[in-house]
């Protein structure tokens, strides 16, 4: 596990992971409190979607990525550093990009449409970790991680 390169805003973005090719998350609504977002780009060919968990298309996607995918890139920035997203996304930033936001818009990307459900079911199970009690006992989900002691 790798410590974030500096504290996040967990209640805008409350999930942002680098998987499956992408840079996905769930973003919070600005204007409704019950509402997330689930955004994307993919690496490879810098495809980004932007829709409700029910895959309502976002109203902000106008031929650009729109503020719930710049809060997120600003996000994994935050958790990953500036190099290592750039890296996953295959893009070379100017030196002057400091922010996620600012190296969204320096891609060439276009929007193509793609489903919510698999992230918003990430970040439900990420979710529900946080229900469990602590514990000393190992949950059987996740005997693969490696253990935080040496010689076991």
């Amino acid at each position: 596990m790798v410590a974030p390169a500096r504290p996040r805003k967990l209640v805008k973005v409350p999930f942002v992971e680098l998987a499956d090719g992408r840079l996905q998350g769930v973003v919070s609504s600005g204007s409704d409190i019950g509402r997330v977002y689930v955004s994307s780009m993919t690496a490879s060919t810098h495809a980004y979607h932007c829709s409700t968990n029910n895959n309502r298309p976002c109203g902000g996607l106008r031929g650009a990525p729109c503020k719930h995918l710049e809060t997120l890139a600003d996000e994994a920035v935050l958790q990953y550093g500036l190099d290592r997203v750039a890296r996953y996304l295959r893009v070379e930033p100017d030196a002057e990009v400091t922010t996620g936001a600012e190296l969204l818009h320096g891609l060439d990307a276009r929007h193509e449409p793609s489903s919510a459900a698999v992230v918003f079911s990430r970040f439900l199970r990420h979710l529900s970790y946080l229900e469990v009690p602590g514990s000393t006992t190992p949950l059987p989900e996740l005997h693969w991680f490696p253990s935080t002691r040496a010689g076991r």
